[in-house]
């Protein structure tokens, strides 16, 4: 196995092609999808979006690393392949996850230019935020790589080397989906959607609905640039955003 500084995925003698551990990858993934939730609930709960910036720096350096140097020294990835260094590595073809990893690096430079640069906050960084998610999840969760599947669909040379074999897998050979799980799967959403309308139906009443009215504090004047600032806008209200929004920016 010989490998460059500069180079994008391993060359292991048994494959034709660069190659990568999925094992390191779903790992790195993994982190990062954890990271990124617990970022991004803070944001949307408590209005901080300092977490949120660390993360998109963050994502954004180890993605251009990843890409434009070498997977082995981008730091995330390293503690994806520390934590699965005792498994047997499965080797996937690099190529694809170049194309992957290339679309977070987009969705990351994005969102450095509107959260970080910019602080703006908009429908747009809820979209951006969530495909990120999604794209970690997927990777994470059932070691499918949504980009990779893009990848196709723009090159002729197919993806090779897919995790779980999946490229080189006939589809008769694909365990079919029965009927008997779609109703089972089906029955227990509508059971979990009836325990959670019950449970909502006899939740206590919040701590607030008991407590004294507060006086009434004395007016002050609006600014009236203020008041133009915390407009709530026409999406925030479509979405029945508007306490986030006020939340988010600031505003009371």
């Amino acid at each position: 196995m010989t490998n460059s500084i500069f180079q994008f995925g391993q060359n292991v003698p048994e494959y034709d092609i660069p190659v990568l551990n999925e094992r390191a990858v779903r790992a790195s993934a993994g982190i990062l999808f954890l990271w990124a939730l617990i970022s991004f609930m803070n944001a949307w709960l408590t209005g901080n979006f300092q977490p949120t910036r660390v993360f998109v720096v963050s994502f954004l350096m180890e993605f251009t690393t990843r890409i434009f140097i070498d997977p082995r020294f981008a730091p995330i990835m390293i503690l994806g392949e520390w934590a699965v260094r005792k498994q047997q590595p499965e080797w996937v073809g690099a190529p694809q996850k170049r194309f992957a990893w290339a679309i977070g690096f987009v969705l990351a430079t994005a969102m450095l230019y509107l959260v970080v640069l910019n602080n703006l906050i908009g429908p747009i960084n809820l979209v951006v935020c969530a495909l990120c998610l999604i794209l970690l999840f997927f990777e994470t969760a059932f070691g499918i790589c949504i980009g990779c599947k893009v990848y196709n669909w723009f090159n002729k040379e197919k993806a090779q080397l897919c995790p779980g074999g999946v490229c080189e897998l006939p589809s008769s050979q694909m365990s079919p989906i029965r009927r008997s799980q779609v109703i089972l799967v089906t029955a227990f959403a509508f059971a979990i959607a009836g325990i959670a309308q019950w449970v909502y139906s006899t939740a206590p009443k919040r701590a607030a609905e008991f407590e004294k009215p507060v006086a009434a504090q004395p007016t002050v004047p609006v600014d009236p640039a203020e008041a133009e600032r915390c407009k709530i806008p026409d999406f925030a209200k479509a979405m029945g955003h508007e306490e986030k929004w006020k939340l988010h920016n600031n505003c009371k």
